[in-house]
């Protein structure tokens, strides 16, 4: 499936899961949903299995979000003691953007599940009535288990899965990489069908070294490796060091939280010469999260970094601040110079980034997925220096690929669905300051929409929970597609489409 659909049919309403292979371009779809959503009015939570993910996208943890912390299961009466501005947030969500979903126990979904139908009182509905917008992808790091708490799977295991049959919007399109055996090599790993010839490609790169005298990022699976690795480097430098301390807003518990997401440290120690990595991206585009450089000087006045960029562009690089949201809330705010020494980095950290090159030591590499999510980091084999790969790199879950088989079947399904969308789609698409300036009402789909409803008064309106009894209902008791259309205010194709969701493809058609 592609993009433009993907992203009109989350903006239709439905709930969806967003997935594909790495550089498909999931948290570029995601991001824009989120903007267009929340111009139409909605009221969206954007939140993440990780703190990381979660700061990349502007928002909180799902288990922060929905109240369950670290529990196993909803403690008893968990309704009647939630935090009132907790409660607050949950009732009045429309929207529920949970990314990297990968990383999420199967038990944990039905905790959040069952926190909304308690909270917003509405028992009968998947999630208390909102949509849910799950994104990642099942070959990348999986839920981990603890030997001191409770055992889970994918969330496709979950009890609510079924009852909510989320939109499965496969992305195939790739936007990362633009090397075609490294492609096939990635494509390889996710379908468990590594052959001689990419194990010996992936090999061939062991030792090799890159014909320029740049510094290259190094991936490793340890974080004792990695600040071991820049800490020597930063000392090897002449000159003396810059110091670069935080400054934050909030409770401390809030702060401290939002500190574990950010990339960029507490301290960031710098000097001229040092290989830095940009951990946010700029608001101007003159970098992204993942862009590589090195401090070429200071900037006298302020003593804030200069950055030269591998694109060959100088940046003084100014403080920027990062949120820790809940809902609409902001609970705590840092503001640092957005950088880190960038002679290695963790795989769990690279997650979500493109890097131009790297060298990437995988020996150590201690879960399934790990490997995949390391390769797929840089744009082509030819910028891939590996120090070493062990068996654990190659390894992929059974689970996630009986599961991604599973999903592209049902993606074909739900492609059909909504092929109808696609003209919205390609209108979307030709016009990007639809995007861009989603503001203006004079474009020509908002005319299309606004005459659509001078006929069909709720045309591309979210459903709401009245609606569809209503819908369901009124069906049950004999009333045609075109009775429908008219009671409800809603083309004919939709009701169709809704029929469909609630009753099966075979229940009625055009």
């Amino acid at each position: 499936m592609k993009q433009d659909l993907a992203l009109e049919i989350m903006l239709a309403g439905e709930s969806v899961l967003l997935t594909g292979p790495a550089g498909a371009g999931k948290t570029y779809v995601l991001n824009q949903f989120i903007k267009l959503a929340k111009h139409e009015g909605k009221h969206v939570s954007v939140t993440a299995t990780t703190g990381l993910a979660a700061t990349h996208l502007g928002g909180t943890t799902i288990h922060s979000w929905a109240g369950i912390g670290v529990h196993d299961e909803l403690p008893r009466g968990f309704a009647d003691h939630i935090a009132k501005g907790r409660r607050e947030i949950i009732e009045k969500t429309d929207v529920l953007v949970i990314d990297e979903i990968s990383m999420l126990h199967d038990f944990r979904l039905d905790m959040v599940d069952e926190a909304c139908r308690l909270v917003r009182k509405q028992p009968d509905i998947p999630f208390g009535g909102v949509q849910v917008i799950m994104s990642g992808d099942f070959f990348q790091l999986p839920p981990i288990n603890r030997g001191d708490s409770r055992a889970g799977g994918f969330v496709v295991n979950s009890n609510v899965w079924e009852e909510l049959d989320p939109v499965i919007c496969y992305l195939e399109e790739q936007h990362r990489q633009d090397d075609e055996q490294l492609i096939e090599i990635l494509n390889a790993l996710r379908g468990g069908e590594l052959r001689r010839r990419h194990a010996e490609a992936l090999l061939a790169r062991v030792n090799q070294s890159p014909d320029t005298d740049d510094e290259l990022t190094e991936l490793h699976t340890v974080n004792v490796d990695v600040d071991s690795l820049n800490d020597k480097k930063l000392a090897a430098l002449d000159g003396d060091e810059v110091f670069y301390t935080q400054v934050t807003t909030g409770s401390a518990n809030y702060v401290e939280n939002l500190q574990r997401s950010v990339l960029a440290p507490a301290t960031l120690r710098l000097k001229e010469g040092a290989l830095v990595m940009a951990v946010k991206n700029a608001t101007d585009r003159k970098y992204a999260n993942g862009s590589i450089g090195t401090v070429v000087a200071f900037e006298p006045a302020t003593e804030y970094p200069i950055v030269r960029f591998r694109n060959g562009r100088e940046v003084t690089m100014q403080p920027d601040t990062w949120e820790l949201r809940d809902g609409d809330k902001k609970r705590a705010g840092i503001t640092q110079i957005p950088l880190r020494l960038a002679w290695a980095i963790t795989v769990h950290k690279s997650q979500g980034m493109t890097l131009d090159a790297a060298r990437i030591d995988l020996r150590k590499a201690f879960v399934e997925g790990m490997g995949y999510v390391a390769l797929s980091r840089v744009k082509s084999l030819d910028t891939l220096y590996l120090h070493g790969i062990n068996r654990m790199a190659l390894q992929i879950s059974e689970d996630a690929k009986y599961i991604d088989g599973l999903l592209r079947t049902k993606t074909m399904h739900d492609y059909e669905r909504f092929k109808h969308l696609k003209e919205k789609a390609e209108i979307r698409a030709s016009q990007p300051e639809l995007k861009k300036k989603v503001s203006s009402g004079n474009s020509s789909w908002n005319e299309k929409i606004a005459k659509m409803r001078e006929t069909y008064p709720n045309a591309y309106r979210p459903w709401t929970n009245e609606q569809d009894a209503l819908l369901k209902q009124e069906f049950l008791n004999g009333l045609d597609v075109a009775a429908l259309s008219e009671s409800l205010g809603r083309h004919q194709r939709s009701i169709v489409m809704r029929l469909q969701k609630h009753f099966g493809e075979d229940a009625v058609s055009l």
